[in-house]
C-alpha cells in the first residue's frame, strides 16, 4: 500500500513519463526511415527502443502505485521481468563504451526493482519500500533521458544538413 505523502510523486511521474513518451513517438514520427524504417540504423533503433522501455516501465510503474489498495509489487515486478528481458534482446547487439555503462545502469536499476519489488509483495505495508520505488523510478528516467540523448546525439533525428543550410538537399537552392 502507498503512504498518501507519496500520491503527488508518483502522479508527477506518470504525468513526465507519459509525456516524454509522446515526445519520443513525435521523434521517430519526424524521421521513421532513420530510426525505425527498413533501413534504419540499428543503433538509433536500439536506442529509441531503449528510451521507450525504460518511460514505458516508469509509467506503468507509477500508475499501478496509484491504485487505492492495489500490492505495487506484483506489477513492479512484472514490469521488472519485461523491462530487463527488453534491455537484454536490445542491448547485446549493440557494441561501445557508452553502451556497455548504459546497459550496466539499465540491469541494475531494473533488477533492483525487481528486487524491491518481490520485497513488497512479502511486506505491503513497509514504507521504506516505496521510498526505493521512487529512487528506482529516477533510475529508470535517468537511464531513459541519456539513451534519448545518445539518439539525439546519433544524428538519426538531426535535421537534414542541406535544409538547414537553406538548400533542398542536392546543393540547389530551395
Amino acid at each position: 500500500m502507498i503512504p498518501s505523502n507519496y500520491v503527488g510523486y508518483f502522479q508527477t511521474a506518470s504525468q513526465a513519463a507519459g509525456a516524454l513518451i509522446g515526445l519520443l513517438f513525435v521523434v521517430v514520427a519526424l524521421r521513421p526511415g532513420k530510426i525505425v524504417g527498413a533501413h534504419a540504423d540499428p543503433v538509433a533503433r536500439g536506442l529509441a527502443a531503449s528510451t521507450f522501455t525504460g518511460l514505458v516501465d516508469a509509467f506503468f510503474v507509477s500508475l499501478l502505485a496509484l491504485i487505492p489498495g492495489n500490492n505495487l509489487g506484483v506489477g513492479a515486478a512484472i514490469m521488472a521481468v519485461l523491462s530487463l528481458y527488453h534491455t537484454l534482446r536490445l542491448h547485446l547487439g549493440l557494441r561501445g563504451v557508452r553502451h556497455i555503462v548504459i546497459f550496466v545502469a539499465s540491469l541494475l536499476a531494473y533488477g533492483f526493482q525487481l528486487c524491491i519489488a518481490v520485497a513488497f509483495v512479502l511486506h505491503p505495508h513497509d514504507a521504506g519500500l516505496v521510498n526505493d520505488f521512487t529512487f528506482v523510478l529516477i533510475a529508470a528516467f535517468g537511464v531513459a533521458l541519456s539513451r534519448a540523448w545518445q539518439l539525439l546525439q546519433s544524428g538519426a533525428v538531426a535535421a537534414d544538413e542541406g535544409h538547414a543550410a537553406g538548400t533542398s538537399g542536392d546543393g540547389t537552392e530551395p
